[in-house]
């Protein structure tokens, strides 16, 4: 099992330079697999639309709240570490423009040393996709022909150049360089709580990070990205799985249980605090507590 790790979001933190600098490298230091960041473009105060994450419809982060761009953060996080992946989750892919955003995720993933993995979304806040210029009844469609537009961008197509038509995106004789280093590009995850989102993940991702659900629905939506998967003359069994935790509460049966449902990963929140030590020393129990050890040099 490896073990991802996301910085308080919700303290503000993520946009302190120093504080982020530390936390990554003490991650990557203790064995954490990852470093993963959250994305909102912005925050529509009042916002009708319902978080499908909290019963109370709305999310645990002020509307104040400072949350960089993620991929900015990354870019920065590459530069003062070495080994550790840099993921989103979720990075919302209707914010993004298909041609704009491959280059942007294979330029970290070269300067990082092949280091970036791309978690999608659809995103759940209409208010927020209709201040980035998308409508929120074509989200899916538009999320999946990113996800098409950049792969075509990504792989080797030679003197002639990429070409893809879409509904959102179209291009001729493109060339977008550099390339990610893995030849299939830079791995991508769909994260969500619905059949659509398992259904994307089976038919097109190299993961699926379901949020929010409990362990049966989990294996229901596991049995949708099979289906999903088999249907498009894929391998299922190399879909990863990626479930979230609350570091300071996961436990041994906790990891049992993730196990069990065949994950690959847990990406755990540590406790909503801004006191950098207090922060280091929870991941550093947690790291001794389940045997985690950076790799060798």
């Amino acid at each position: 099992m490896d073990f991802g790790i996301i910085p308080p979001v919700t303290t503000g933190v993520s946009s302190d330079p120093a504080w982020m600098a530390a936390f990554a490298r003490h991650a990557e230091a203790l064995g954490f697999e990852s470093l993963v960041l959250v994305e909102h473009a912005v925050v529509i105060s009042g916002y009708r639309s319902v978080y499908p994450y909290a019963a109370s419809g709305r999310m645990p982060i002020p509307d104040t709240c400072p949350i960089p761009d993620p991929l900015d953060v990354l870019a920065f996080l590459a530069g003062v570490t070495s080994r550790i992946t840099l993921a989103t989750g979720v990075l919302i892919l209707p914010n993004h423009q298909a041609v704009v955003l491959a280059k942007r995720l294979a330029t970290i993933d070269v300067l990082s040393g092949g280091r970036m993995r791309l978690c999608a979304g659809v995103g759940w806040m209409s208010e927020e996709l209709v201040a980035t210029g998308a409508d929120p009844g074509t989200r899916g469609r538009r999320t999946d022909e990113t996800i098409t537009a950049m792969r075509r961008l990504w792989a080797d197509s030679g003197e002639e150049g990429a070409a893809f038509d879409g509904e959102f995106v179209s291009f001729r004789r493109a060339h977008s360089f550099p390339k990610p280093i893995r030849p299939g590009g830079v791995p991508i995850h769909i994260g969500g709580h619905s059949e659509a989102a398992a259904r994307r993940a089976g038919r097109t991702g190299d993961g699926f990070q379901p949020l929010g659900l409990s362990p049966s629905d989990v294996a229901r939506r596991m049995a949708v990205v099979r289906s999903a998967a088999e249907a498009a003359a894929r391998d299922y069994s190399a879909v990863e799985l990626t479930l979230s935790g609350y570091l300071p509460t996961t436990t041994e049966a906790t990891v049992e249980e993730a196990n069990a449902l065949g994950a690959r990963r847990l990406v755990l929140s540590p406790s909503p605090t801004s006191d950098l030590s207090r922060v280091q020393d929870e991941l550093s129990a947690f790291a001794v507590r389940f045997g985690l050890g950076a790799p060798p040099r």
